[in-house]
């Protein structure tokens, strides 16, 4: 049996939103289809939830001209509310983010598996446009 080491990827923000209004932003579906996509051309028209270890989640993502879409979910391993969150996606990579609120302004990071398909720079840009249009969302709602 051989064993992998995935590359790790980590992208982070700092939005200007308590730590209470940045996860419901970040874990409820009304929310999640207005931000979760990595350009304009993309939207996420459907998004479910079920926000506890063991739960699953799905974000459908479609180009908007419907020209191509797929499914992005997984499983949650651990939910620590305001703090943390950590999940396997249906691939087997794994996924985890933390939450550091201090007054006004939340901290997030997170930390993803590389796939082998892609660049890791082209995966990590594409994270970052996502947790970037995540920010903007937040702090203007």
């Amino acid at each position: 049996m051989g064993t992998s080491n995935p590359t790790k990827v980590t992208v982070q923000a700092v939005i200007q939103a308590p730590v209470e209004k940045v996860w419901s932003c970040w874990t409820e579906p009304q929310h999640i289809t207005k931000w979760n996509q990595a350009s304009e051309d993309w939207h996420a028209p459907r998004a479910e939830n079920d926000l506890r270890p063991g739960g699953k989640f799905t974000t459908r993502m479609e180009a908007k001209d419907g020209s191509m879409g797929f499914d992005f979910g997984g499983v949650y391993d651990e939910v620590r509310t305001h703090e943390w969150i950590s999940y396997t996606m249906g691939d087997g990579r794994r996924v985890e983010i933390s939450f550091s609120g201090q007054g006004g302004e939340t901290k997030i990071v997170e930390t993803f598996d590389a796939e082998s398909t892609h660049p890791v720079e082209f995966q990590q840009a594409g994270w970052q446009a996502i947790l970037d249009n995540f920010k903007k969302y937040t702090e203007q709602s």
